[in-house]
């Protein structure tokens, strides 16, 4: 139950259970004589009130009037000027205007509110002060009416959670205020996650700005980038939609390096500059791949891109009599260095320790043993001929 608060009521009001809303009193009229309702335009048909028509009607259509009317100009001032003239928290001396003001606790049991949302209003006034908006407490009596500030000069003062005010919630306020948002509505999103779960379930504009909030965090929370990384890795369609992305994105770099260092790197692995024709048609493949849309594909032309670009590689190795020589060259000192590395792991050991012998492996290593043979046969012959 909300009850109604009356500066010149002095009658003491049962206590109200506390009520939950933000909404927690009725407006009173601050000065009914002073302020008159708002007219506002209506679809609905006008009444004739003329001079002194205020009189025939029913005093509390009158009085709702009033209070809307003071509430559509100040909006939660009306409310925090009650606070502040009526309250005085606990430690306060209760002396000069303050001796018939009463505590937060007992203005909130008259209210039928918690204590809490009262100091909220109470800061909120405290902060406008200090800022020059509205008076001190001090200077305040119950009863007495100031002017007050617009109402859309509120929000900038008043916070309805009692998280703005924790660690947490200040870091929220503070990137809310960095966007050039209002903190209320960021503070309201994190107290609501599974809201917001649900936003970024059924819009895909929400989940845009949720993918692109995470990848900027991520940039500087290497513990959200293992457990992002952890979940990807655990999640089959999504470990597939990693390989084929770094997939695209190592063909992409193999043009880009072409087009920006101007070089090539042959199968055999040399590194050697890269023919103008090959470095113009990366260049252009290039182009292409850079001007594609966040939202394009980008694998099928990587594909292309790469494929293209690695056939004009292998030409340009063919069609240079000393680079198809120290290519192959390459290519034959690189296997026989492989060949060699993986015999030279064979622990022999073993094999007579743990009888692991089978016929099989003999007949193996006598087929090596004369492939070997027939190529130190033929590297020699090479060696001989004019």
């Amino acid at each position: 139950m909300t009850i109604a608060l009356d500066p010149s009521d002095t009658t003491p009001a049962v206590p109200a259970p506390a009520d939950t809303s933000e909404g927690f009193w009725v407006q009173q009229p601050e000065s009914p004589a002073a302020e008159a309702p708002v007219d506002e335009p209506s679809d609905e048909p006008a009444d004739d009130l003329g001079p002194g028509a205020a009189a025939d009607l029913d005093p509390v259509v009158v009085r709702d009037a009033l209070d809307f009317g003071v509430y559509a100009r100040t909006g939660g001032w009306a409310f925090a000027l009650k606070v502040a003239r009526s309250v005085r928290p606990g430690g306060q001396p209760a002396e000069g205007t303050a001796a018939t003001k009463v505590s937060a606790k007992a203005f909130a049991e008259l209210a039928g509110c918690s204590p809490e949302r009262v100091m909220r209003y109470y800061k909120a006034w405290d902060m406008a002060a200090d800022d020059g908006l509205v008076p001190q407490f001090e200077v305040l009596v119950p009863g007495e009416d100031v002017e007050l500030p617009d109402a859309d000069v509120w929000l900038s003062y008043y916070t309805s959670r009692n998280s703005a005010s924790s660690v947490r919630g200040q870091a929220i306020s503070a990137a809310a205020e960095a966007e050039g948002i209002r903190p209320t509505k960021a503070l309201e999103v994190a107290e609501n996650p599974t809201a917001l779960r649900a936003a970024i379930l059924a819009d895909p504009g929400t989940a845009e700005a949720a993918r692109g909030a995470l990848l900027d965090r991520m940039k500087e929370d290497p513990a959200l980038q293992t457990e992002m990384a952890r979940a990807f890795a655990r999640t089959d369609d999504l470990k597939k939609a990693v390989a084929s992305e770094a997939k695209a994105a190592d063909r992409i770099g193999y043009v880009r390096q072409i087009v920006e260092n101007g070089q090539i790197k042959t199968p055999a692995g040399q590194t050697v500059d890269a023919p103008a024709e090959l470095r113009a048609e990366a260049e252009r493949h290039l182009s292409l791949l850079d001007e594609l849309d966040d939202s394009e594909e980008a694998g099928e032309w990587a594909g292309e891109a790469y494929d293209t670009v690695k056939g004009l590689v292998a030409k340009a190795v063919e069609e240079d009599p000393a680079l198809r020589v120290q290519e192959r060259r390459t290519k034959f000192y690189n296997s026989l260095q492989k060949a060699t590395k993986v015999f030279e792991e064979l622990t022999l050991d073993e094999v007579m320790e743990e009888d692991i012998y089978e016929a099989d492996m003999l007949q193996r290593l006598e087929a090596l043993q004369e492939a070997i043979g027939t190529c130190i046969s033929a590297l020699r012959k090479a060696t001989t001929t004019p």
